[in-house]
């Protein structure tokens, strides 16, 4: 096969932008693997590339999509795993909403056991994003009061379920109830209906939060502040409200802070696949013993791909979207 079936993006703007198109199979470089795509994990950061706030790095596929799983078809020159023919899930530089991708050897990760093509597709983006944000970088440690905003989405479900496991007290933010018992249900100790609680209010009566993981940004940054425990960090991964705020520095210095942040994508291929060798090695036996999964919220056929977006920025849904491919 030379040429493949893929979602384009044919111009910025909404949902409606996305279109079925045929692009060439692409081949492998030194380092890479060819996977032919089953699913495709459906991510924010697609949204934000469609839209038109949100360039590919240089090199990457012009084409959304930043998850997949599927076979190992092909192989560049130094690459030992994964081999032709293995099934694996992987973190890409762009190119999953298509027949074929190619990705780093590096940022590939096996099928857990007992897990499905679907679901394992929409672990590597968010898994990636979770274990650097708020273990690597954020430094969560066992009894520490974490604050997880959006924890109904793909990010929050995962943070909450890992932060449970390795002894957090999770406290998490999402719009209704459905999505606060989702939240429970997966092991925070409490939810908080930000359309009729107070968070900062929540957490200041346990004594303040530790890490906060925001995705929000805008009046919740000094918000998240006026919130925080002394010696208590921040980690940004996203800006839904927008990436400005007034914030008052004097609490950042009284409280002595630590306000940081990262964005995956651009990050170099070595440091990513640093992250693939974490999870692998602290995250992976827990996806295979059952402990943690990912939380499903729907599946759209290839060529809707722009109801799926259409889904996820509705913000109704709970966990994952995926394409099936």
């Amino acid at each position: 096969m030379t040429d493949m079936r893929a979602i384009e993006i044919t111009e910025a703007g909404g949902p409606e932008v996305l279109k079925l198109c045929t692009r060439p199979v692409p081949e492998p470089q030194a380092g890479q693997v060819i996977l032919k795509v089953a699913y495709a994990g459906v991510n924010r950061p697609d949204a934000l590339q469609r839209a038109g706030s949100y360039a590919p790095p240089k090199g990457a596929s012009d084409l959304p999509g930043l998850e997949a799983s599927g076979e190992v078809t092909a192989v560049g020159a130094g690459v030992d795993w994964p081999k032709v023919g293995d099934m694996v899930c992987a973190l890409l530089p762009g190119g999953g909403y298509a027949e074929y991708v190619a990705t780093p050897a590096a940022h590939c990760l096996p099928i857990p056991e007992g897990m499905g093509l679907k679901e394992a597709a929409c672990l590597p983006e968010t898994f990636y994003t979770v274990w650097s944000n708020v273990f690597m970088r954020g430094g969560l440690q066992a009894g520490e009061r974490f604050l997880v905003h959006g924890g109904s989405s793909g990010i929050g479900t995962t943070a909450i379920q890992l932060a449970t496991h390795f002894g957090a007290r999770v406290f998490a933010t999402a719009g209704s109830a459905d999505k606060c018992k989702a939240c429970t249900d997966l092991g925070a100790e409490r939810a908080i209906n930000y359309r009729e609680e107070d968070f900062g209010e929540v957490l200041n009566a346990e004594g303040g939060a530790d890490l906060i993981l925001d995705m929000v940004g805008g009046d919740y940054i000094p918000r998240n502040v006026k919130c925080m425990a002394t010696d208590g960090r921040m980690v940004h991964i996203a800006f839904l409200q927008g990436p400005k705020a007034e914030l008052n520095f004097a609490l950042v210095m009284a409280k002595r802070l630590t306000i940081t942040g990262s964005t995956l994508r651009p990050q170099s291929d070595a440091a990513k696949a640093e992250i693939a060798a974490q999870l692998r090695d602290k995250v992976w036996p827990l996806l295979d013993a059952g402990k943690v999964a990912p939380v499903m919220d729907s599946e759209f056929p290839l060529e809707e791909a722009a109801a799926a977006h259409a889904r996820m920025e509705g913000s109704t849904h709970i966990g994952k979207i995926v394409l099936k491919v």
